[in-house]
Formats: C-alpha cells, sequence, structure tokens
C-alpha cells in the first residue's frame, strides 16, 4: 500500500505558506508506516516543536491502473473519507531553506491519519464535496473540492504517469487555507459534511 500526497492543491493554502501556486501537482510520499492505526492515540514527536495539521480528502484506489486518462480516472477509485497529514513544520522549513527532501517533516510514523471510508458514488463525484477540520470543538478548516486546483481526476491521472497505482493505495488530495499548531492534549475531529470521519487525541 502506497501514500500518495498533494502539496499546495488549493490556492489559499500555497499563498498562507508563502508558496508558489503550482502549475502541476506536487506529489509527495508516505510510507506505510505512517499511518496511524484506527482509535490510536498520536504522540507528539521529539523532534519537533511546531506540528502542524492539514485536513484533506482522501481517495481510496480500487483497480490497478498506470498511464490513466483523465477521462476515465474516477473509475480508480471506490471511496472517500477525511485525513490529516501530519506536518513537522519547523522541520520542514529548515529543510526547504537547504534544498533538501520533505520527507522527515512529512512521512513519519503516524503522520498520515485516514477516517472512516464511504463510498464515492456516481452523484457524489460530481458534488462540491464539503470537508472540515475542529480543533478542541473550534473550526480550524473548511474547504470544498471545487476549489482544488487540481481535481481528482486530474491528480489520479498524473500520478499514474509516473508510478502505477494499485488496490488500497490512498491518496491525500491537498489541504485548504488554515492550517495551524496543534500541541499535547489537542482533538482533532475531521467531517466529510456534517460526518464525523476521525478523531484523533494528541498525547
Amino acid at each position: 500500500m502506497k501514500i500518495f500526497c498533494i502539496g499546495r492543491n488549493y490556492v489559499a493554502h500555497a499563498k498562507e505558506l508563502g508558496n508558489e501556486v503550482p502549475t502541476e501537482p506536487v506529489v509527495f510520499m508516505k510510507p506505510k508506516s505512517a499511518l496511524l492505526q484506527s482509535e490510536n492515540p498520536f504522540f507528539y514527536p521529539i523532534f519537533t516543536n511546531e506540528l502542524h495539521y492539514e485536513c484533506e480528502l482522501v481517495l481510496r484506489i480500487s483497480k490497478n491502473g498506470k498511464n490513466i486518462n483523465a477521462n476515465q480516472a474516477l473509475s480508480f477509485v471506490d471511496a472517500i473519507t477525511v485525513g490529516l497529514d501530519f506536518t513537522a513544520r519547523d522541520i520542514q522549513d529548515e529543510l526547504k531553506k537547504k534544498g533538501l527532501p520533505w520527507e522527515k517533516a512529512k512521512a513519519f510514523d503516524n503522520s498520515a491519519v485516514v477516517g472512516n471510508f464511504i463510498p464515492l458514488t456516481k452523484d457524489l463525484k460530481v458534488q462540491n464535496i464539503e470537508f472540515s477540520l475542529m480543533k478542541n470543538n473550534e473550526k480550524v478548516q473548511h474547504g470544498f473540492s471545487n476549489n482544488m486546483i487540481f481535481n481528482f481526476a486530474d491528480i489520479i491521472s498524473n500520478i499514474s504517469n509516473y508510478f502505477t497505482i494499485n488496490i488500497g493505495d490512498l491518496i491525500f488530495t491537498g489541504t485548504p487555507a488554515g492550517v495551524g499548531e496543534c500541541s499535547v492534549e489537542d482533538k482533532l475531529e475531521g467531517f466529510l459534511g456534517n460526518e464525523k470521519m476521525f478523531s484523533v487525541n494528541i498525547k
């Protein structure tokens, strides 16, 4: 199982971090060990002093494929949920200054939270999907799929040009504006519309 992630896929988020708006998907990956097991707490990493939450829509791949045309891309997905891409922002900033890869800041153990999946139906595929993140009962992120720079089909097609996608792979599709710092004892809850998809306690 592979975990693909798309960076800077919302204009407002790219700008809030001082990044250029991309002209093609920014793809990075997390290993399987990054997946936080369901219902487990998240332990604040000892190597960072600035842990950020990034709430995202997450797609689940249902068929193997390579070099997929965007017109057929959504047939390779069977489910959707909301997840978290935890980021050690201080580590990432230092790596970016040196022109180095982001893995230490993005791909560490348990850095990927995935909620309960629901079927990505034909009707849902064409909807403007709403999602949000609550931190200690306060809404801190709120996004809509129509605000993505690159939509689901474009993302899947682009990834498949470089990597074979396989059944069970996950795609984190990017975070909207509003990313921020989290601390020990925080409670983070992700919603798809009004339905809670995950709840994570930081220890």
